[in-house]
């Protein structure tokens, strides 16, 4: 059965591009009928942050994952001493200045594997591998010790991870053997880039689950779309539900190339999924995202919603396209708003058909364009379809609104 396992290090907030691991993952796992596990590697203490892991876990709640075990390897330091001792019982690795490092026998010639992305073979030469520490004197393993040791005693068959990790494999497969345990599949995957063509990373100012949720972008969105930085389904769709990628994700349809993070491309896909959504259910998102909006009338506010989501690509955009129409319109009146009043004032037959005509006729009898309705009445030059609006809003409430 398929075993796998997403190992974070809890040494600051991941960014999306950590967390595209996670996910690539927890699909597989789901695809193949296998098992996710979430191992929290915390061996390197010096450089633990705190709140770092339960920010990685209310990111992966948040997108919708969840996982069938969770370990903590900084509890597990006797399993990493024992099978470190037991190398040194071996004459394969040397106790130095408290420290155990790994003999690397040089003569063992080429250390290779077939990657499961791409399915290429990746090769290096023992020699060029020098003698590496797995047990530190303080008692802590290294990555290389404590990821080998985890990953035989869960059982792990897959190992996806960062390409970054591509010249580790050979020090693990040298472990794997002195212990006498089978090696798992690796699977490599390609680095997320920037639109300017740089690895995504904390330093640069990569952007985590946690801050694309606070601008208002949805979890079913931003899941999708981290999920095609690297993965292409068969049929090139590129909305996909999580039930839909839960049965397709394959290894096979993994790109070796490296994947580009477009904040453009998100945010076309997050309107996407704003208008494909249930009117009532993206009420409760927005009122979630923004508590203040609860102050509006609850029929008002859902009422809202159907020719907001229209020019939304964010729930963050939602208070802002409504607020004019909520409060008092700017003090200073102009001959728009004015004419406005008169034409609306003239209509019995309140609707949006009739709304949307009567503008039109005042647009063309003063030749003007709808932005200029727009920056006359809230400031700016795009906005709510008027018409919509001002059908929901109702004749007494829109002549105050523009009195």
């Amino acid at each position: 059965m398929v075993k796998v396992r997403f190992a974070p290090s809890p040494t600051g907030i991941l960014h999306v591009g950590g967390i595209r691991t996670a996910l690539f993952n927890y699909f597989f796992a789901k695809s193949s009928g296998g098992s996710f596990v979430l191992r929290n590697e915390d061996t390197d203490q010096s450089r633990k942050v705190e709140g770092s892991l339960e920010a990685t876990i209310e990111s992966l709640k948040w997108l919708g994952i969840s996982w069938d075990d969770m370990v903590t390897q900084s509890e597990r330091l006797a399993e990493y001493q024992k099978y470190a001792q037991e190398l040194v019982d071996k004459g394969l690795a040397r106790e130095e200045e408290g420290a155990i490092r790994f003999i690397v026998d040089k003569n063992q010639g080429t250390i290779s594997w077939t990657d499961a992305v791409g399915n290429k073979e990746i090769s290096y030469e023992s020699e060029n591998i020098e003698d590496f520490i797995i047990l530190k004197a303080d008692g802590f393993p290294t990555y290389h010790l404590a990821k080998v040791v985890d990953d035989h005693l869960m059982e792990i068959t897959h190992v996806l991870r960062g390409e970054d990790w591509i010249p580790s494999a050979p020090k693990h497969i040298m472990l794997y053997k002195a212990f006498g345990w089978d090696v798992p599949t690796f699977a490599h995957l390609p680095n997320v880039m920037g639109t300017d063509g740089k690895k995504l990373s904390k330093r640069r100012g990569a952007k985590s689950v946690l801050d694309f949720r606070k601008e208002g972008y949805l979890a079913q969105a931003l899941l999708n779309y981290l999920m095609l930085l690297g993965w292409s389904p068969k049929n090139d769709r590129e909305i996909l539900s999580k039930d839909e990628m839960e049965k397709i994700f394959s290894l096979e349809n993994v790109n070796s190339s490296p994947a580009i993070f477009d904040e453009r491309k998100l945010q076309w896909m997050n309107g996407e999924y704003i208008r494909i959504t249930q009117n009532s259910e993206l009420k409760s998102q927005i009122l979630e995202f923004d508590p203040g909006l609860k102050d509006i009338d609850e029929n008002l506010l859902l009422a809202m919603i159907e020719p907001a989501k229209t020019r939304m690509k964010t729930l963050a955009e939602f208070g802002v396209l409504i607020a004019p129409f909520m409060n008092d319109l700017p003090t200073e009146k102009s001959q728009v708003r004015k004419d406005l009043y008169e034409v609306f004032e003239k209509i019995e037959n309140w609707d949006k058909e009739t709304l949307l005509n009567n503008i039109k006729s005042y647009l063309d009898e003063k030749n003007l364009r709808f932005p200029d309705i727009y920056e006359a009445l809230i400031g700016v030059r795009a906005g709510l379809p008027l018409a919509d609006v001002f059908e929901i809003l109702g004749k007494e409430r829109t002549l105050i609104l523009l009195k």
